[in-house]
């Protein structure tokens, strides 16, 4: 055996029973390395303390053998940038189709509602909570 394959058994086996890498550990890299990055201008010098506490916070979570509190805590995460993914994605959708289509809230259940332009003065139902009103586009 080599001593690189030693080397990995080793660590194989000081991993073992521990967390690993997940979403959320991934995602504190990342944002640790964007935060080091605008850390480097000068006026932002203090960033570079928040990267490395996001570096150190994601080693411990990786090495970390509570496993099912490590589970929730990347459930809470995976289910927040779910959200937040969705909302941006719906909205560049908006954005990019607002020359085709007049979109609107439902004022009972706040839901996206959008209307083809230059249909005039319709009554639409929202196919969310059944309110029904009337709109201009």
């Amino acid at each position: 055996m080599t001593f690189w394959q030693k080397m990995k058994a080793g660590f194989q086996k000081f991993m073992q029973g521990r967390h690993g890498a997940d979403q959320l550990s991934s995602a504190l890299i990342w944002g640790g390395l964007f935060l080091y990055i605008l850390a480097l201008i000068p006026a932002l010098g203090f960033l570079w303390l928040i990267a490395m506490a996001m570096y150190v916070y994601a080693i411990f979570r990786m090495f970390s053998r509570n496993n099912e509190k490590r589970w929730a805590e990347n459930a809470k995460y995976v289910e927040f940038s779910g959200k937040v993914r969705t909302n941006a994605k719906q909205a560049f959708v908006r954005a990019k189709n607002s020359g085709k289509y007049k979109y609107f809230r439902c004022p009972k259940c706040r839901a996206w509602l959008r209307l083809p332009r230059k249909v005039g003065e319709v009554t639409i139902t929202c196919g969310k909570c059944g309110h029904a009103m009337k709109k201009k586009a």
